[in-house]
């Protein structure tokens, strides 16, 4: 069982307890992007070096020898496509991560393309079973054919999110900016999708602030809402029914006034309880949501999910107070309070963990 380190009041009460982990002690995180927990898995997109590490059991102590590293053919590589061509075995920047514990599903954001495991791995370096993206596992070009192509319905551009409920699927193709919606988790390469959210064709490339600019996260809540990190205009979009998404623009902003505000904390020299900066990731927890407000290297806590736009966030992790911005403000190595950069979140049962991206750690919290 994880040994989790008592908290003080300057964290929301809601935790518990907080413990830091670090990956291998001599193949340590760069930069890691992306965090799942599955079951009592911990699954890690080791982003800067190129690899997923996963761990069957949550680590106990600061730093662990994974079971698993997919990514590279050695596990102690860390180039791009594992210093090669691409294959099925080798990832370019990897980020979002999804799994129930039986599926896995990687954003292999830079070779432009999701990887599914219908059968969750058990060796590392072991190849994946499905390409989404590209019309094998061989090519890794933007929309198939080059930058500057217009993208498809089976085509990605730098896709850095993913998120299904076990049976459909989505997709953040972030640099086509736009959402792709699968009604199956596809079992055939290359396979079409079959919606999007924020264009109304699959071939457009244009983009306008009434739809997400860079959506970067996709979340699912349990009641269906739908949750969309829009990270250049420094917001999160929220359709109170995913379903709704493909016909009407977003329900709720969290972070701007309106759709056509686009100031980085609302165009103030300091961030307040209702402003952001860069966020690139959100989670659906319990009636309320949780946001990664990562240019402000801090998470803000909604008990509820707003019903109207800018709405002030309930609670913070990161910073004593909602005005402070930069990263580890009090302490140059940060603590367990601090953070730089946060880039993920996910929550199961009792378990938060955030990848905090800019101290090259994983910060699991205990929630009450």
């Amino acid at each position: 069982m994880i040994t989790y380190n008592q908290t003080s009041k300057n964290l929301p009460q809601i935790i518990s307890g907080t413990s830091i982990f670090l990956g291998a002690a001599k193949n340590p995180f760069l930069a890691p992007r992306g965090v799942w927990i599955t079951g009592s898995k911990l699954i890690v997109a080791d982003t800067g070096q190129n690899r997923i590490f996963i761990w069957n059991e949550l680590p106990e102590n600061i730093f662990g020898e994974p079971d698993l590293v997919l990514g590279q053919l050695q596990t102690v590589d860390t180039g791009r496509n594992s210093g090669g061509g691409v294959n099925a075995s080798t990832l370019q920047y990897p980020s979002g991560i999804w799994s129930d514990g039986k599926v896995l599903i990687i954003a292999d954001a830079w070779n432009h393309r999701v990887l599914i495991w219908h059968t969750f791995p058990i060796k590392s370096g072991q190849p994946a079973d499905v390409v989404i993206g590209q019309p094998d596992f061989n090519h890794n070009l933007p929309n198939v054919k080059g930058i500057g192509n217009n993208p498809s319905d089976r085509s990605l551009n730098w896709p850095y999110g993913v998120c299904s409920d076990g049976n459909k699927l989505w997709i953040a193709d972030t640099g086509n900016r736009r959402v792709l919606y699968f009604k199956q988790i596809p079992v055939h390469d290359f396979t079409a999708a079959d919606d999007v959210i924020g264009k109304d064709q699959f071939t457009e490339r244009d983009y306008e602030s009434n739809d997400a600019v860079w959506p970067y996260s996709v979340r699912i809540s349990k009641t269906g809402a739908l949750s969309v990190t829009d990270t250049q205009y420094y917001r999160n979009l929220i359709w109170k029914d995913w379903k709704t998404a493909f016909v009407q623009k977003a329900d709720v902003i969290i972070g701007q006034p309106d759709l056509e505000s686009s100031g980085q904390n609302q165009y103030r020299s300091l961030p307040e309880s209702n402003t952001m900066s860069w966020t690139y990731d959100s989670f659906f927890y319990k009636n309320g949501i949780i946001l990664a407000d990562t240019g402000n290297s801090r998470l803000l806590f909604f008990d509820n999910i707003p019903d109207t736009n800018a709405a002030e966030a309930d609670n913070l992790i990161g910073h004593h107070t909602f005005q402070i911005t930069s990263e580890n403000a009090n302490t140059r190595n940060g603590t367990d309070k601090q953070l730089y950069w946060p880039f993920s979140i996910c929550i199961s049962g009792n378990s938060m963990a955030v990848a905090d991206t800019g101290n090259h750690r994983i910060i699991l919290y205990e929630l009450k």
